[in-house]
């Protein structure tokens, strides 16, 4: 594996922020593209990213400020759409993704391989990768997967909330009648076809046998590209340590995210508190979902019932909890980040969107991390799995 690129290669924040040169930020799961056709409905120059966007947590002076190198972009399409339309949202997001890379080309270059990601990052730009988040995408269809992979599709997450006919969701039905399915079958296929062609396997939202599964079936290193642990946090959408320390033997690298109800208890049990109030009301519940009009009397008491249960914060030093859990649990080179910027609505105090890198590895240089385990955390295991599960 090639050195990640030198100090006069790497963005910085600009003073007065002047933290410890660190490899480049390859961040394992970002939104946008979801939130451009939300909010702009993919007009991609109206959502003026060069200028910034405080509509968005992203945009492009964020992401210079806190050294990105690298970004998987999300082609996520909620699960609740039919099959076909699940593919053809799917191809749209991945239109979009290339129409941003398009519209700013001297700041995003894309890239399918570790010498793309390398050779992008020695030219000042960020290499712009794409992971789909839930097997829905392909519907059921191993031509489907195919081809998007010859699309540049990198990863694919198995599940989204919802489970598929052939993988159980950690956030599913089958979870919900407390009966963890794994994959199918088909799923293992699905897994092998996916090795076979070069796409990663991508473990966050599933149950823990899928994980299981899927460490079985797989020959090649896993991702979790958007989860964090269990342990710290109980959320069903974290890891187990079970299930985590398989990864060195594995060579997977869990992405830890930064969405506040993965990170803090008290942010967990809030919103598990809200869901059921939402669903109570009859209001539509699901950050990603195109929701349909809300009842003005049910919008009406769910925010009196939001004055009496304020939401509670997360913050930096929860999200180190959980890097450092992972860490002693699995080694400092199986660890990495994966934000969710864009896919959630709240973030962490201090956390402004894309720039939030800069308070939590200033976090971590105050714990006394090295160097050498910052720049793998950042940089060097995404690097290396993306290289490993090339075809």
């Amino acid at each position: 594996m090639q050195p990640a690129p030198g100090p006069a290669q790497r963005q910085h924040a600009p003073e007065p922020h002047a933290p410890e040169p660190h490899a480049p930020v390859f961040d394992g799961h970002n939104d946008l593209p979801w939130a451009l056709r939300q909010d702009f409905g993919y007009d991609v120059q109206a959502a003026g990213l060069a200028d910034g966007q405080p509509l968005l947590h992203t945009d492009i002076p964020r992401l210079r400020a806190a050294g990105v190198g690298a970004q998987f972009w999300s082609v996520f399409v909620p699960s609740t759409l039919s099959p076909e339309a699940s593919v053809v949202a799917t191809l749209e997001q991945i239109d979009c993704v290339r129409r941003i890379v398009e519209a700013h080309p001297d700041t995003f270059e894309l890239a399918t391989t570790a010498a793309d990601v390398r050779g992008a990052a020695g030219r000042g730009r960020i290499a712009s990768l794409m992971g789909a988040e839930g097997g829905h995408s392909i519907a059921g269809s191993l031509a489907v997967l195919r081809m998007l992979a010859r699309l540049g599709v990198r990863y694919m997450t198995l599940t989204h909330n919802d489970d598929t006919p052939w993988a159980c969701s950690a956030t599913g039905e089958a979870m919900g009648r407390g009966e963890d399915t794994g994959l199918s079958l088909f799923g293992r296929e699905v897994v092998s076809e996916m090795n076979r062609l070069g796409m990663i396997v991508d473990l966050s939202h599933v149950s823990p046998r899928t994980m299981e599964d899927a460490l079985d079936a797989t020959s090649r290193p896993v991702l979790f590209s958007h989860s964090s642990c269990r342990a710290v946090c109980s959320h069903p959408r974290n890891a187990p340590d079970a299930v985590l320390e398989r990864l060195p033997s594995n060579g997977g690298v869990l992405m830890v995210t930064f969405v506040p109800k993965f990170v803090s208890e008290a942010c967990r049990a809030h919103a598990l508190a809200l869901r059921d109030k939402r669903l109570e009301l009859g209001l539509p519940v699901g950050f990603h979902d195109v929701a349909p009009a809300e009842d003005p009397q049910a919008a009406a008491a769910f925010s009196q019932w939001l004055e009496h249960n304020p939401t509670p914060e997360a913050t930096v030093d929860d999200v180190v909890r959980h890097l450092e859990h992972a860490r002693e649990l699995v080694g400092p080179r199986h660890i990495g980040l994966g934000g969710d910027f864009d896919g959630t609505v709240d973030l962490p105090v201090g956390m402004d969107g894309v720039a939030g890198y800069l308070p939590l590895l200033d976090a971590l240089g105050e714990r006394g991390w090295s160097r050498e385990d910052v720049d793998a955390l950042c940089w060097g295991n995404a690097l290396r799995v993306l290289e490993e599960t090339e075809v």
